[in-house]
């Protein structure tokens, strides 16, 4: 992240000694990023970091990728993956896996059961909550986890998820193969959000004080590099002690959350792109959040997108809220995933473009990921199809 924390204790001067009351030396690990030229933080672990007794193979999820062949928009229907099964899955090895690259896969799953220790030395996570509450707990700390909030969580960070409440956990997860932050332009040239952009500090939630377990024997689930479906495998370590043994870190990077609901919308008299909508970015690849707001203010203004075709990305939206105007009359709602490929021009349904005329505000909220790599379908994109979706602008099928 852009910006200094600290939680916990931790020594005068880097790299010095950092005495435990037991006579020994607490150890310290450095968590950093692009090989000691990025953004790092300093943890100071009651047990050598290092330290395994046990490495076995864990088979992750499901990670096969079909093409999107023929080229069409999907429209994927994710609340229909899980059922009552939400129960006894968690939110890490219940992922499935909707669509993805060679850059960035996004997964969805309905999750009621703790998950096992786990970290993502791919790359960085950014998980988006649909519904439900969790807390995060991590190795910089615990992080409450409710609807609308994004959990930024750095690549090799170990976590788990622990689910609260009655009802699923529904969580939409963008994993990356590269760092994921706020947009360079955002930024000044040491870090700080400048004014113009639409969040800021204030508005980031970072762990607030250590969390120290104890337990001996105990797995952490790691998905690396390897020569699995889409160059992915998993490894299963044990560590003699509990992994949550930090007593003190301060730095730059660590796991944080960000509400929808604090994101500032840009709107002007015409109808802007979407890059004013932009919350995220990781390598080929950005992230969105349209949300509810005022909308376009010159008198013969058309608030709804116009039809584009964007040559160089495919665009995915998640609808997770509200009612998306240039949706209407699509069988598109809460849990929905579109999918519109670069090559096809798409844009408001039937009716819509002419409906919003007027139209001084919009109830609705999304999250839109765009890739600059085409999209494949996983095994859960698949299973959620929607076969009828891409004719609904024409009003009918292949060659009806």
């Amino acid at each position: 992240m852009a910006y200094y924390r600290r939680a916990g204790e931790v020594p005068r001067t880097r790299h010095t000694r950092h005495p435990n009351p037991d006579g020994g030396l607490y150890y310290e690990e450095l968590m950093g990023e692009e090989g000691f030229s990025s953004d790092s933080s300093l943890l100071y672990h009651r047990n050598i970091p290092s330290a395994i007794v046990d490495a076995r193979v864990w088979e992750v999820p499901d990670q096969t990728r079909t093409s999107n062949a023929p080229l069409a928009p999907r429209h994927l229907k994710l609340h229909g993956l899980f059922g009552d099964a939400w129960k006894n899955t968690d939110t890490v090895t219940g992922r499935r896996l909707v669509l993805g690259n060679d850059d960035v896969r996004i997964s969805y799953v309905a999750a009621g059961a703790p998950s096992a220790l786990y970290r993502n030395s791919i790359g960085d996570e950014c998980v988006y909550v649909e519904s439900g509450r969790a807390t995060v707990q991590t190795v910089f700390g615990e992080l409450r986890a409710a609807q609308g909030d994004y959990i930024v969580i750095p690549r090799g960070t170990t976590h788990r998820w622990l689910p609260e409440g009655d009802e699923p956990l529904r969580a939409y997860a963008i994993e990356a193969n590269s760092h994921i932050a706020p947009p360079k332009r955002y930024l000044s040239r040491y870090g700080q959000f400048l004014e113009h952009a639409p969040y800021c500090e204030r508005d980031l939630r970072g762990p607030e004080e250590p969390l120290l377990l104890d337990g001996t024997d105990v797995d952490v689930l790691i998905k690396h590099r390897g020569n699995g479906p889409g160059g992915i495998a998993g490894t299963r370590y044990t560590y003699p002690q509990h992994p949550f043994d930090v007593v003190g870190w301060d730095g730059c990077l660590y796991p944080y959350a960000f509400n929808v609901a604090d994101f500032q919308p840009i709107t002007g008299r015409v109808h802007q792109p979407p890059p004013v909508h932009q919350v995220f970015e990781g390598h080929n690849f950005v992230v969105c959040n349209f949300v509810p707001r005022k909308v376009d203010y010159h008198p013969e203004s058309i608030p709804v997108p116009y039809y584009h075709s964007n040559v160089d990305s495919d665009e995915v939206m998640f609808y997770c809220g509200g009612d998306y105007e240039a949706r209407k009359g699509s069988g598109i709602g809460q849990g929905s995933v579109s999918l519109h490929p670069g090559g096809h021009s798409h844009g408001p349904q039937p009716g819509a473009y002419e409906r919003s005329v007027g139209v001084q505000a919009f109830d609705e909220l999304a999250v839109m990921v765009d890739t600059f790599r085409p999209l494949d379908l996983g095994e859960g994109g698949a299973a959620a199809e929607d076969p009828s979706y891409a004719w609904t602008w024409a009003g009918r099928g292949p060659r009806g």
